[in-house]
């Protein structure tokens, strides 16, 4: 069983070597404009362009919560879209936008798809920015899904 990897940095350079894959949650909106999004498109063009053409071609796909987008974005590279989070917060917003249940179905999608690529997995603290929720809950699923499967996984908090 591999373990969770706690490090000062930048999620969007993710540490180590061989495959690895960037994971974070996205809206049901189609929204990408806030938060963890805007360094990723930083570095990537392809993470939000996929994003939007899987939001606008939803009838036709599996958007939706608890839904997976992997983008390749280098050799060894790879971005986690995942649909974990109902709405966007708003000034009237009551309760959180995550959905504890739909991170944890992207995430068992993700651990599948990290065994098939060799591949590490690399996330800031998902769903506990913009999404509301917290690291209390969200860290039992990382290690349900993922590092009890033997995927390690480390998780970056900025400096």
């Amino acid at each position: 069983m591999a373990e969770i990897t706690y490090v000062r940095g930048d999620a969007t350079t993710p540490q180590g070597k061989g495959v690895r894959v960037i994971a974070h949650v996205c809206n049901d909106l189609g929204g990408w404009g806030k938060g963890f999004v805007l360094a990723l498109s930083r570095r990537w063009p392809e993470p939000e362009a996929a994003f939007r053409r899987w939001h606008r071609e939803r009838a036709k796909n599996d958007f939706g919560l608890g839904g997976l987008q992997l983008v390749q974005v280098e050799p060894y590279g790879w971005v986690a879209n995942m649909v974990g989070q109902r709405g966007i917060r708003t000034g009237r917003s009551t309760g959180v936008p995550v959905r504890y249940e739909a991170v944890d179905t992207a995430l068992a999608a993700l651990g599948e798809r990290a065994l098939e690529l060799g591949a590490s997995v690399h996330m800031p603290r998902i769903g506990c920015g913009l999404a509301g929720g917290r690291w209390a809950k969200v860290e039992p699923l990382v290690a349900a899904r993922l590092t009890a499967r033997g995927i390690p996984v480390t998780v970056y908090d900025v400096d």
